[in-house]
């Protein structure tokens, strides 16, 4: 089909058959036809020929019309017939004025092929055109020479001549603006003893890692003795000519605008009224509106600046790109609804629901502002937060504790109770079984199965109601018998032990976790059970009238009633330092026995086995519909089995920055027969500043990682004399961190600054794989988390109350073949290197008592020594000079070697 074509006004013309009235014929007849006067060509029109027009007037491309024969002569009757055959659908319509009035009988119609005019043919309208185009006039090439020889203006150019050097006086004041030296150069000379060289050279052991000893800061400060101010400036100019150097390559730059004009170029009114109202440019308009129209549908149909690599690299990234290495965020939580600023003190994944995770905030406030607010604070509630991935903006519960929460803890047992530690030192505990169906039906796919994934955040849709629902705490420790400050870190000991106010272990009674162990800046470390402690008969009448007369809320259930406000640790430990009357604080612990819950079985996550495990009790709990929790003093007349070889020892990280391996067992004073706590295993001074993570390799239970102020270390927990790995200092003091759970030789660490240093052993050892940004400000707590074997998360908190889940890339989450064993043979190499260090220290030492013992034994021989031995050696050495100083003047040719005899006469 012919393309639909356009009147010089740029509207478009009808092509079907209908035949126009008369009075839409006269219009057209009356309109001018284009040319290409603009152009300098008035003689010449364009045209737009169909491919039946070029079948009609045997000017067929390729085949009539080619490159070499690019025009074809049409007689003016066949046009003119075409004009009474077709009328106003001939596409010879728009000449038609100029057809009927041409002079000759052949037209010459030439073919455009390269669009010079806009459309693919025009026809030349004079017969002088006509006559230029077929017969083009030649130019003599005489005149042609003529005119290139005789140019309008001749430019004769004279060259400089050399003159004789005449001085006018400037080397008399070059001489004077020289800079030459005023001031007298001053000469040191630094000599030395002669019996001083060769002296013994003393060196000692010194700690380059301590602060006091190897730490020295020299700021800078600004000395007024050299602050000088320049009151007069000397300046020397000369004219030369301007040089410039130009050089082109084929690599192509990005251009760049050299100046800038403060006010553009415009024309007049005048003068874009006339341009307004010139036919040229209305003509040129027409002729190209036809190719603008067909390139902006083209752009409309397809986006020809598209990358199609770029878009098959993003399509993969979608499902996860093994060549990436960034974590990628996933999805954030911020709490809107509180009016306060609050930070993230804590956070917890929950051990079975998959994309439910729970935060403890608290007020962001120093300590003489919170006293200075204390009053205000009571009206605030201190919450821990349940975000959900199925619903980013509203929680789904709220726990609300007496303080703000610092830290807790899901129990092992069952997820349904959490344990918590405030700012002011008590412990709260909560039972959320009552809610579990409301936080359950959030949850992604529907069901506990482990191989469930998560579905992207614009399908899910949770079924619960938008309003977040408020859970009073059970019990609350008493406040008097509690820790004093605030508490740092929280425990729930394994299910499988208990131990006794002595510190003894046996085999567990209830089969349940019911026992804590707490940490707080008090420089105390406190265990406690949550059992009645007193399970005698008669006893239970009076305590049931207790119940009776107390007055439970509705909304809080029974479980832990009999330690609200009475709730007392039956153990508590004091770490003191030996040499002062002050104690270590503690702020993060880790037992023993926390390995138990930590069973990786090839490159399978620690989490999905605890998740499996937690999921059998509590689909047991479901079906038997009975709760262990609410019959606590079911085991407690049961006899105790003691645990043989059970390791009591655990690791303590303090606010100095030590390191401590302790034991939590109790010992007898022997003169006043009370219990103490022993005395420490180790301790070290790594960090310089507050431990703010200690925690096992989920991988090595013998394997701890701490960190503290501006570095980080490894230890290994047979080995007593220093950590396997000790990282030199960081550009930021780091705050938090944890083990990665799928890959034992990568760990995070997050920084002060808002970023994440992610260490993997395997590739590097002295400093971080790669840092990246996550946020602008302090990093306060990182959680990973598993979810299924292609996808994995890590939660991190902030300290503007935001919650960041990123997600792991496939490099930092698939472990290697033997990456277990690799990262295991590092370890044992590192400790071999600790072994080989300190039998080196005993060897040093030996070497130097023998060498001292040398030296005492020379003292004593030189003191014994006779008058005649003395003489003796020191005739000797004489004797050596003597001969030193012959062979030097020889040498020298001062004394030939006929004079030497007669010297040795002398």
């Amino acid at each position: 089909m012919a393309p639909k074509k356009r009147s010089p006004t740029g509207q478009k013309r009808s092509t079907r058959g209908k035949k126009s009235s008369k009075s839409a014929f006269l219009v057209t007849e009356e309109e001018e036809p284009v040319n290409m006067e603009s152009m300098g060509h008035p003689e010449i029109y364009p045209l737009v020929l169909t491919t039946k027009t070029q079948e009609i007037f045997n000017c067929r491309i390729d085949e009539d019309v080619t490159d070499e024969q690019p025009y074809k002569l049409i007689k003016k009757e066949d046009i003119l017939e075409d004009f009474h055959n077709r009328a106003a659908v001939s596409d010879f319509h728009p000449v038609k004025k100029i057809v009927r009035e041409y002079p000759g009988d052949e037209l010459l119609l030439v073919y455009d092929k390269d669009f010079k005019f806009g459309l693919n043919f025009y026809l030349i309208g004079t017969e002088e055109g006509k006559e230029n185009y077929l017969n083009p006039p030649e130019v003599p090439e005489e005149q042609e020479e003529h005119k290139e020889l005789v140019p309008e203006d001749v430019y004769v150019y004279n060259p400089p001549v050399s003159k004789p050097w005449v001085s006018l006086g400037s080397e008399k004041e070059i001489e004077e603006e020289s800079v030459k030296e005023s001031t007298r150069q001053i000469t040191y000379m630094i000599s030395r003893k002669r019996c001083e060289f060769g002296a013994p050279v003393t060196f000692s052991d010194q700690n380059a890692s301590h602060v006091k000893d190897a730490y020295i800061e020299c700021t800078a400060y600004p000395d007024k003795n050299f602050t000088l101010k320049q009151l007069e400036k000397d300046v020397g100019m000369q004219v030369i000519p301007q040089v410039k150097d130009t050089s082109t390559q084929t690599k192509w730059a990005y251009p760049k605008n050299a100046t800038t004009q403060y006010y553009p170029r415009e024309f007049s009114e005048e003068e874009k009224e006339k341009l307004g109202q010139s036919k040229s440019v209305v003509d040129f308009l027409n002729n190209v509106s036809t190719s603008v129209e067909i390139a902006l549908q083209q752009n409309e149909i397809m986006n020809t600046f598209i990358d199609d690599w770029k878009s098959l690299a993003e399509e993969e990234g979608i499902f996860g790109d093994k060549t990436d290495t960034h974590l990628k965020e996933y999805q954030s939580f911020t709490d809107l609804h509180s009016p306060t600023e609050k930070m993230i003190t804590c956070v917890s994944w929950h051990p079975t629901i998959y994309g439910l995770i729970a935060v403890s905030v608290a007020v962001r406030l120093c300590y003489e502002d919170r006293v200075h607010f204390s009053g205000k604070l009571l009206l605030q509630p201190s919450l821990i937060l349940f975000w959900s991935f199925s619903d980013p903006i509203h929680p789904q519960l709220m726990l609300e504790s007496p303080d703000d929460i610092f830290c807790f803890k899901f129990c092992p047992s069952d997820p349904n109770i959490i344990a918590g530690g405030c700012i002011n030192g008590q412990v709260v505990m909560w039972d959320i079984t009552a809610h579990a169906d409301r936080i359950e039906n959030v949850k992604t796919g529907g069901s506990r199965s482990k191989k469930v994934t998560l579905k992207p955040m614009f399908l899910l849709e949770p079924d619960s109601n938008k309003e977040a629902m408020y859970i009073r705490h059970c019990a609350v420790s008493s406040i008097e018998s509690g820790h004093k400050k605030v508490i740092t870190d929280i425990h729930w000991l394994a299910d499988t032990f208990e131990i006794n106010r002595m510190g003894s272990v046996f085999e567990n009674r209830s089969g349940i976790c019911c026992q804590l162990v707490t940490c707080s800046a008090d420089c105390t470390i406190c265990f406690w059970d949550i059992r009645p402690q007193k399970t005698t008969t008669t006893s239970q009448p009076t305590e049931k009238k207790k119940e009776e007369s107390i007055e439970i809320p509705y909304d809080v259930p029974s479980t832990f009633l009999h330690l609200n406000l009475s709730w007392k640790p039956f153990s508590r430990i004091k770490l003191s330092k030996s040499e002062t009357s002050l104690d270590h604080c503690p702020t993060k612990i880790s037992l023993s026995e926390d390995s138990s819950l930590y069973k990786p079985q090839g490159t399978n996550s620690i989490y999905p086995l605890l998740k499996d495990k937690m999921l059998v009790q509590s689909k047991v709990m479901s079906s038997e519909e009975v709760n262990p929790f609410h019959n606590l003093e079911a085991g407690l007349n049961n006899f105790l089995k003691p645990i043989e070889d059970f390791c009591t020892k655990f690791f303590v990280g303090t606010e100095e920055g030590e390191v401590i391996y302790t034991d939590w067992k109790m010992e007898r004073d022997p003169e006043t027969g009370r219990l103490m706590t022993k005395k420490p295993v180790s301790l070290y001074t790594v960090h310089d500043g507050a431990v703010h993570t200690v925690q096992r390799s989920p991988f090595y239970s013998d394997i701890i990682l701490t960190i503290g102020g501006w570095n980080v270390a490894i230890w290994k927990e047979d080995v007593m004399t220093g950590p396997l790995l000790q990282s030199c200092c960081a550009p930021k003091r780091y705050t938090s961190g944890h083990w990665s759970l799928t890959r034992p030789g990568v760990f995070y660490i997050g920084r002060e600054d808002g970023y994440i240093d992610i260490w993997d052993l395997l590739e590097k050892t002295h400093e971080p794989a790669q840092s990246q940004n996550i946020c602008i400000t302090m990093i306060t707590c990182i959680k990973p988390c598993t979810f299924s074997a292609k996808q994995q998360f890590v939660a991190v908190a902030d300290y503007y109350g935001t919650l960041h889940i990123l997600e792991i890339p496939w490099t930092l989450s698939r472990p290697s073949t033997n990456e277990i064993s690799s990262v295991n043979h590092y370890f044992e190499r590192e400790v071999k290197h600790l072994e080989y260090v300190q039998q080196r220290k005993i060897i040093r030492e030996q070497e130097k008592k023998e060498m001292e013992l040398e030296r005492e034994q020379k003292k004593v021989k030189t003191y014994h020594k006779s008058k005649e031995q003395m003489e003796a050696e020191l005739k000797l050495d004489y004797e050596s000079y003597l001969e030193l100083e012959k062979t030097v003047l020889i040498n020298l040719g001062l004394v030939k070697v006929s004079e030497v005899p007669y010297m040795e006469m002398m």
